[in-house]
């Protein structure tokens, strides 16, 4: 049964979707089945893996809205063993239309169990924010990883998070058996990196991945040509560091 990850911020420009594109790629460099779901509307996971948003007739919108089965959208990506369940504009009709529904925050992980036998890992790409899209991906989880920029207001992100996962398991009764904290765009040249780094780590210890993600050039050039960091730049500094991360991540259910 596949592990299922949901990769979340409410802050845009995090690192949140090159991060799951990223992880997926290197998880099937280790011999594991990945479906990465794009739930935002923006399709930038979708656009990563080399598919417009635009052409997606056929996407998770559809399943959400009970028209057609989660095996019906899903499409083989460039890379063996990766699959995508793509998005369009669509999605963004599922923020109303999901309101509307009984139990509306357990669709996804309702669509999502005929499925899970298929694949070793499924990760959730839901849109920076925290509406309905991102509950689901919560709900149909239990495992989530919060891409964290090496800046400023990082630390008041994470309290942020935290704060919210504790709301959710004393009002709906929802439990997290793993969330883990990434740190991504470090500048070793930026004494802010550092320390921001550095208090993370105080903070939250046990719930850092070691792993951190360099800003990389070559990270924003990928999507342009519908590639992974795996397929595009596999010796940079940024590729090296999601092999790293992947290695973290299967070694958690260890």
């Amino acid at each position: 049964m596949a592990r299922i990850i949901s990769i979340i911020n409410e802050k845009g420009g995090s690192g949140k979707t090159t991060t799951a594109v990223s992880l997926g790629a290197y998880l099937t460099k280790f011999g594991r089945k990945v479906l990465i779901c794009d739930l935002d509307p923006q399709g930038n996971a979708t656009i990563s893996l080399g598919f417009s948003p635009k052409k997606a007739t056929l996407n998770l919108y559809h399943s959400l809205s009970g028209e057609i089965p989660l095996r019906g959208i899903i499409k083989n990506t460039s890379l063996f063993n990766l699959d995508l369940a793509p998005a369009s504009a669509d999605l963004a009709g599922s923020n109303i239309e999901l309101l509307e529904q009984e139990e509306r925050e357990k669709v996804l992980r309702k669509i999502l169990s005929p499925v899970v036998n298929n694949y070793d890992f499924i990760l959730l790409d839901p849109p920076p924010s925290l509406g309905i899209l991102t509950l689901n991906a919560l709900f149909a989880s239990k495992e989530v990883i919060i891409p964290i920029q090496c800046e400023y207001f990082a630390l008041r992100s994470l309290e942020q998070l935290f704060e919210i996962f504790e709301l959710l398991k004393q009002n709906l009764n929802k439990d997290f058996s793993d969330v883990f904290a990434l740190l991504t765009m470090y500048d070793i040249r930026n004494n802010l990196s550092h320390e921001v780094v550095k208090k993370v780590r105080e903070n939250f210890p046990g719930k850092v991945f070691e792993t951190i993600i360099p800003r990389s050039v070559r990270l924003a050039e990928a999507p342009k040509f519908g590639k992974t960091i795996f397929q595009y730049a596999p010796e940079s500094k940024a590729a090296k560091a999601y092999e790293r991360l992947a290695e973290e991540v299967i070694t958690l259910k260890k």
